[in-house]
């Protein structure tokens, strides 16, 4: 290893020590440190910091227009490939299902611009995720068989790239033409195009779906037994809390929900950059609930401890409200880049620490990357239909932080048409570091060799 990468391996280490509190190569690896080693897609979701770290130093630069005389937004801080779906709007109360970026946990004020680069790398690690499935460099557990299934070649993956970059600037000058276009959301796709079948999925595990009581996110994690109704008996996901702890959280949270704590259990493993944050499930309904029927009454409420979005560590000076709260900053960024709020939706101080409490959306419904990159005709057409829809849906979400003028719109409509490109190469090239990172990080635990 040479000096070069001696000094990656350290900052890799760094950061990586400095968010999680474990160091990657020191002691039992973590749950989250395991799932970074599996991919370097998944090296990219753990490591928001070093993405940000990179952009600090220069290793990572954007396009002068994107950064220069151009407005900041609420962005969503860890934007990637994995991080939009299909969500109900105004939370597991609502009725309207969107496509929509789906996570806010990194969100705070800063240059679009860093949310288009690093879904644009993201987009380029998740088609080589596919390719890694097909010729055995990667695991999946979605897929068992991937004969007969095809990947974007890379023509397909730099098509996708620019539609992507494209539809983001069509959203931004449809709405300096009409700056009410700022409300739309996309809520309904034509058959054939790669979002139609999951948008069917979705609407049937709203309430009243017929997959409702199986399905939905509250389906999944509840069961009615003897009477009773209470989360299922899943190790892998629910552990079960001593009896102090419990009425702990009840005191502490019930001011926060909407009915009465029916149950409650930490959830565990879940995630990828806070799969090691601590977080709890509340299941909320009216006080007795205790069968099938009363289900839609019901809802599962989240509570997680939330650190200070990965942005904030090289650039909080950026923006006076990046200094609020953590948990506040999200809850607040949220409510803006959404066009119906989820109507539960809050922060709290507990145990010195921030919380996030939120409803989880019964019909949540996203794509995995090799659901995206792996199919068994004209994956690189899905591919960039999946982009479009994303391009268009963050620029909705980034043009709602500020009504007043379509100066953010009309700043980046121009960067785009200037470096859009420049920016699209930026991005390609630093995929290929993260995948050098993942490297890396492997070596850390020879795990080339163990593999």
């Amino acid at each position: 290893m040479d000096e070069t990468e001696t000094e990656r391996q350290e900052l890799i280490a760094a950061e990586l020590h400095r968010v999680d509190g474990d160091h990657p190569a020191i002691g039992e690896r973590t749950r989250k440190h395991s799932k970074m080693a599996s991919d370097p897609f998944r090296f990219l979701r753990g490591s928001a910091q070093l993405f940000y770290k990179d952009l600090y130093t220069g290793v990572l630069s954007l396009p002068a227009p994107f950064i220069e005389a151009v407005k900041l937004t609420g962005i969503m801080g860890d934007c990637h490939l994995a991080n939009f779906g299909f969500v109900t709007e105004k939370g597991s109360g609502g009725g309207l299902i969107v496509f929509a970026p789906n996570d806010f946990d990194d969100a705070c004020l800063g240059h679009a611009g860093w949310d288009l680069c690093r879904y644009v790398v993201s987009l380029f690690l998740a088609v080589d995720y596919a390719h890694g499935i097909l010729d055995g460099r990667y695991r999946s557990e979605e897929i068992e068989d991937s004969s007969g299934l095809v990947a974007p070649n890379e023509a397909e993956s730099r098509d996708a790239a620019a539609a992507f970059v494209a539809s983001y600037r069509d959203a931004l000058q449809a709405i300096i033409d009409e700056p009410q276009r700022r409300r739309t959301v996309l809520s309904d796709f034509p058959k054939g195009h790669i979002l139609c079948k999951a948008l069917k999925k979705a609407r049937k595990r709203a309430i009243g779906g017929k997959n409702f009581e199986t399905k939905s996110k509250l389906g999944k994690a509840v069961e009615v037994d003897g009477g009773q109704m209470r989360f299922r008996d899943r190790p892998d996901r629910f552990r079960r809390l001593d009896a102090a702890s419990e009425a702990e959280i009840r005191k502490a949270f019930r001011p926060y929900v909407d009915d009465e704590i029916i149950d409650l259990v930490e959830r565990i493993g879940q995630g990828t950059g806070s799969v090691n944050v601590e977080r709890y499930y509340l299941l909320v309904g009216p006080k007795g609930a205790s069968t099938v029927a009363e289900l839609p009454m019901c809802h599962l409420v989240e509570l997680k401890q939330q650190r200070h979005a990965a942005p904030l560590a090289f650039f909080g000076d950026l923006d006076p409200r990046n200094s609020m709260e953590p948990a506040h900053l999200t809850v607040d960024l949220q409510r803006l880049m959404q066009r119906e709020p989820d109507l539960l939706l809050d922060d709290v101080t507990w145990k010195g620490s921030q919380w996030l409490v939120r409803s989880r959306h019964h019909a949540s419904v996203s794509l995995d990357p090799e659901e995206i990159c792996l199919h068994d005709e004209k994956p690189g057409k899905r591919l960039k239909q999946y982009a479009e829809a994303c391009g268009e849906a963050l620029a909705y979400a980034h043009s709602r932080i500020d009504h007043r003028s379509t100066r953010f719109e009309a700043a980046h409509v121009m960067a785009i048409d200037e470096a859009g490109e420049a920016l699209i190469e930026s991005a390609e090239a630093y995929a290929h570091r993260v995948i050098d990172d993942w490297s890396i990080l492997r070596s850390m635990r020879d795990e080339d060799q163990a593999a």
